[in-house]
């Protein structure tokens, strides 16, 4: 099979997958550790073997601009030859892992229609939805099922509370950011959860597990300006004990007309926060909706007083 024929026929899981089991016989062979994964040395190594035309030569770190996570480039002087770049100023080991498999993918998926390379910001990193975005979701999903396998994933959550230590765990398990982990996470989730990044007091973006979404919750942060709401802990910027044990809000603190439980992490000199929210299992019906949005009538005698009659 040629090599465009090759990268255009898989789908992003597909070629996570096929990874995936290359790296399991190797390391079972050798006796190597299965997690975290070298993407610097795999990118390297899977290119210069399928595709020897277009190898990638160069996995570095650069002082990027602020806000630019990586790039895939082609060398300047039309050799073929590919190469990885991230941003040396990223302090979070496991964003700096992700942005690397992220950027492989680019190069499994994305070469042959972006010859010219990719640059991806740090909001390209959080866009999961391929509707929206189809070759940045179609990178984190790749990245995601490379550095996460789905079956050793489930695997650390089985029977397990769900909350920030857990989370935590599995970011240092896979050399990932706490941020993709919960990610993860709610990707496969059967449970109504939301994660919520703050900046400057405000939401910087969030996003809503599908049994959320189709409760019809969730926020559009980049599209509104929405505020961290005041009696959140993200917005308290509470002590670390008490993001990470987390808090249960009435209803009406968070979106939506139910009871919340809020944990919240904050980045070093809490310039971020990132919170996970859990809500019921079981969301309102319909029925419950309706009521809920409906305005109380007013009967004859309260119209005719102005509404004001006790």
């Amino acid at each position: 099979m040629e090599q465009k024929e090759l990268s255009l026929r898989l789908s992003p899981k597909s070629w996570a997958i096929r990874l995936t089991q290359i790296l399991s016989a190797v390391q079972g062979t050798h006796g190597l550790p299965r997690f975290p994964i070298d993407v610097a040395a795999l990118a390297q190594d899977i290119s210069r073997n399928l595709f020897p035309d277009a190898p990638i030569t160069m996995v570095r770190g650069l002082d990027l601009s602020d806000g630019i996570e990586g790039m895939l480039m082609p060398h300047p002087n039309g050799s073929g030859e590919w190469g990885i770049i991230y941003n040396d100023n990223i302090p979070s080991e496991g964003r700096r892992n992700f942005t690397l498999a992220h950027e492989l993918g680019h190069y499994l998926l994305h070469r042959h229609l972006h010859p010219a390379g990719l640059e991806c910001t740090n909001r390209n990193m959080a866009d999961w939805d391929e509707r929206r975005n189809k070759i940045e979701g179609e990178a984190n999903t790749f990245a995601s099922y490379l550095l996460m396998p789905l079956d050793d994933f489930r695997a650390q959550i089985d029977g397990r509370v769900i909350d920030i230590d857990l989370m935590t765990e599995l970011a240092d398990r896979y050399a990932v950011s706490l941020t993709a982990a919960i990610l993860k996470w709610m990707t496969i989730t059967h449970k109504r959860a939301m994660i919520v990044v703050g900046k400057d007091g405000f939401i910087d973006w969030a996003w809503s597990s599908e049994p959320l979404l189709k409760s019809g919750v969730f926020y559009r942060a980049r599209q509104i300006v929405t505020e961290l709401p005041a009696a959140s802990l993200a917005a308290q910027e509470v002590d670390w004990d008490t993001g990470r044990h987390g808090h249960h809000h009435p209803a009406g603190v968070w979106l939506g007309s139910e009871p919340v439980r809020e944990m919240t992490v904050f980045s070093p000199g809490n310039e971020m926060s990132i919170s996970l929210l859990l809500y019921p299992d079981r969301g309102p019906s319909r029925w419950e909706m309706a009521e809920l949005e409906e305005e109380p009538e007013l009967d004859t005698f309260d119209k005719f007083m102005g509404g004001d009659a006790r």
